[in-house]
């Protein structure tokens, strides 16, 4: 009735005094959405003339043609074009209504990470956050560490000036929170959360999902700030060949490789090469250490997808890393490895790692995926030693099934950790010369119910048992609501708990340098929390902007046990306890992104947080967690060129430090921060070429020259120490410092030029 209203005051308005006229053949449409809500200012143009019009802000337009039969074209931003075949009466009203399918945006992307079901975006009820090449390639980096610097709430932490190895921090929880999955596989813990990072090639990666927030009802320990699933490219669906290489005026140069092959009908397979050299020491803060860590490293990728049955498919892949990288004084050499002559940070990485999914040639809906892992360390922190083995193995089950509205889910998995290394993090309590490898075996089983309530609400459920050796059983139950009030807008509330069963790993450079002793004063049990937050994502079809999405997230988790290294009790020591107490995890975050009808594409984002330990009356603050962070993109084709202009960036608020006690002369907290970059892209024309080149930290910031403490005494000979092993103030020592490279925030690379080409073969 209302539609029909809509068209009678149209026809009054417009139509009649056109008819009155008595010129050619006139139409009234209507275009609408799916779900019958009318699209403003859609485009309709008739095919091969110049006629067209603009639907007005209900829908309406109307069109006259010199012909009774054309083919009339029906787009607008956000909706897939439509082309449709008109036949117009010469008398009386020709009326038509053009539905348009909504275009595959990122909230119709397909994710996998927030249920283990693929479902769209914005189906899924829980958030998940999708990252494409496209993205990435605005600021291309040459590994996926880095790249994940412009992603609102996360951070890529370097936690050493010398070695710049880190951790990713997700809305302020450090590393050891985030869990991160390769093809939906655990194998990137422990050691190679500080280095397999660094070796994933960037042209195989299909896309990224992020879930922020814990997720130990699927994934166990470890996803308790979130995760990060990396996803590579289906050899099915990769370019034949793909090239991407890049250089600096820094002297760095990387270089990844794709190449597909296909054996036979049903196998296909897809290589990737990734080789990264940075061998240009620099000293620009004039300190006699190295700005940047020197490394060389490659890392080889191989994936199979065998179609073995009838739409069932067995997936393998397995990758070898090696990297060689090592920071310090400007004139060490591997000679003087291990030696106390000339300091340096010097690291031996090898690993290799299989994962896989084979989808059962049954009639049900059955897989089991499986990977296994092993990483090898061999490091001198100047004169101390750090070794390392680890492996991981892993295998899960999982049976999905559609019964009416429900989708079940349930799974069992079983995860082998193996870990010895030459700190007392392994060694005997009883003797710290005698190793006592880490050997865990931790099983668990897993179920989940999804029940669409109607077509606008969905509910699901979810629980998950863990059986530790030492620790017992763990519960992690969850609750998500989804409430969809329209096609394109959606509203999710998530509840659950999480935990982390507790390994130190003992890269902490303040021990490993001898700047710090640990101490861990008792045994740890695994950190719990409780969890909630509440999202709410839209996207605004406009005349003038075209396309809007709107994302809006509030997070809160109440740790009840949290493991916390204690750096500010006693410089000379790094303590770890249980927390007597608790620890809160809160904030608010914000997503928009903006795609304009000139290909402007611009998106924003920031997240306030605040991260608070309560033990024994007293709040703190955990050192290197900021309390707002941003992030900014601008892509902007230039319609005349083939180019593209992009400009990135983010801004990071001030944070505590490691200092040494009470008479450090450095800050305690970091200055506001912030890295921009900017690029051109020049895209040849039916070549599949790129070539693009930009600036890396326009702003030229960098940490304060004095960030590594007592940089001329790095082996401390010129310290002197007191009865209790602090120490002491000297005429050469008026701070009472050791050497010390844990002050560290933000990387110390300042500005630099890049030139790189990409290209594919289809």
């Amino acid at each position: 009735m209302g539609r029909n209203i809509l068209y009678m005051v149209f026809l009054i308005n417009y139509l009649m005094p056109s008819l009155g006229l008595g010129q050619g053949f006139n139409m009234v449409g209507l275009v609408s959405e799916e779900s019958g809500l009318p699209i403003p200012f859609a485009s309709v143009s008739i095919e091969g003339s110049t006629k067209g019009a603009l639907a007005n802000e209900d829908g309406l337009f109307e069109l006259s043609s010199s012909t009774h039969k054309f083919y009339i074209q029906v787009s607008a931003i956000g909706f897939k074009k439509i082309r449709q075949e008109i036949i117009l009466n010469s008398s009386g009203t020709n009326t038509y209504t053009f539905i348009l399918p909504y275009e595959n945006t990122a909230f119709d992307e397909v994710v996998v990470s927030g249920t283990l079901n693929p479902v769209t975006r914005l189906e899924s009820p829980v958030p998940v956050e999708i990252y494409t090449p496209k993205f990435f390639q605005r600021n291309p980096t040459p590994n996926v560490f880095e790249a994940l610097q412009n992603v609102n709430g996360v951070r890529p932490q370097i936690n050493c000036n010398v070695c710049n190895t880190g951790d990713i921090h997700i809305n302020g929880l450090e590393g050891p929170y985030t869990m991160v999955l390769l093809d939906g596989m655990p194998i990137v813990s422990g050691l190679s959360t500080v280095y397999g990072l660094s070796g994933i090639p960037n042209s195989l990666i299909e896309r990224v999902e992020i879930v922020k927030g814990p997720a130990s009802s699927l994934y166990g320990s470890e996803a308790v700030g979130g995760l990060i699933n990396i996803i590579t490219k289906s050899p099915v669906k990769a370019p034949k060949f793909s090239l991407d290489a890049m250089s600096s005026s820094w002297a760095e140069m990387n270089l990844d490789l794709g190449y597909k092959q296909a054996i036979g009908k049903n196998i296909q397979t897809l290589t990737g090469l990734n080789y990264y050299q940075y061998t240009n020491p620099k000293d620009l803060n004039a300190d006699n250490f190295t700005d940047v860590t020197l490394q060389k490293r490659v890392s080889v990728f191989h994936k199979w997808s065998v179609e073995h049955s009838k739409n069932k498919f067995f997936n393998l892949a397995g990758r070898y890393f090696y990297e060689d990288r090592w920071g310090g004084e400007m004139n060490w050499k591997p000679e003087f490895r291990g030696g106390d002559e000339i300091y340096a940070e010097s690291i031996y990485t090898k690993r290799w790692e299989v994962l896989g999914q084979y989808e059962l040639p049954v009639k049900e809906d059955i897989k089991l995926a499986f990977s296994y892992n092993n990483h090898q360390q061999n490091s001198f922190y100047g004169t101390t030693p750090f070794h390392a083995d680890q492996q991981i193995s892993f295998a899960q089950l999982i049976w999905n099934k559609n019964i009416e509205k429900h989708n079940l889910l349930a799974g069992m998995a079983i995860r082998h950790t193996y870990y010895d290394d030459n700190t007392p993090a392994t060694a005997l309590e009883t003797n710290l010369d005698v190793s006592s490898p880490q050997n865990d075996l931790l099983p668990g089983v897993f179920v989940q119910d999804e029940f669409k309530v109607n077509d606008k609400v969905r509910l699901l459920s979810g629980y998950r048992f863990d059986h530790h050796p030492k620790h017992g059983g763990i519960h992690t139950p969850r609750i998500a609501l989804k409430y969809s009030p329209n096609k394109v807008s959606v509203i999710r509330l998530n509840a659950g708990t999480g935990f982390r069963v507790v390994n130190i790993f003992t890269e902490d450079h303040a021990a490993l340098t001898g700047a710090r002793e640990v101490i861990i004063r008792e045994n740890l049990n695994p950190e719990r929390s409780y969890n909630a937050n509440l999202n709410y994502m839209t996207k605004i079809i406009t005349a003038n902007t075209g396309f809007i999405g709107l994302d809006f997230t509030a997070f809160y988790t109440y740790f009840t046990n949290r493991i916390t290294p204690d750096y500010t009790s006693n410089a000379q020591l790094i303590i770890y306890d249980n927390l007597d107490g608790f620890a809160i995890s809160k904030g608010l975050s914000a997503n928009i992104d903006l795609n304009m009808k000139n290909g402007l594409v611009l998106a924003a984002g920031g997240t306030l947080m605040s991260n608070t330990l309560h033990e024994n009356g007293f709040v703190s603050r955990p050192l290197l967690t900021e309390k707002f962070n941003g992030t900014w993109s601008a892509s902007l084709p230039l319609q005349t060129l083939p180019l593209t202009i992009d400009y990135t960036g983010n801004l990071y608020s001030p944070m505590l430090l490691p200092v040494l006690g009470e008479l450090d002369p450095r800050p305690e907290n970091s200055p506001w921060w912030s890295i921009q970059n900017i690029q051109l892209t020049y895209n040849l024309l039916k070549t599949n070429l790129e070539i693009y080149a930009g600036i890396k930290n326009l702003l030229n910031f960098t940490p304060p020259s004095n960030s590594i403490a007592r940089s001329f005494d790095p082996f401390d000979k010129e310290v002197l120490f007191n009865s209790l092993g602090e120490p002491m103030v000297t005429p050469n020592n008026p701070y009472a410092l050791t050497f010390d490279p844990s002050y560290v925030f933000a990387p110390n690379q300042g500005r630099r030029g890049f030139l790189g080409l990409r290209w594919s073969l289809n």
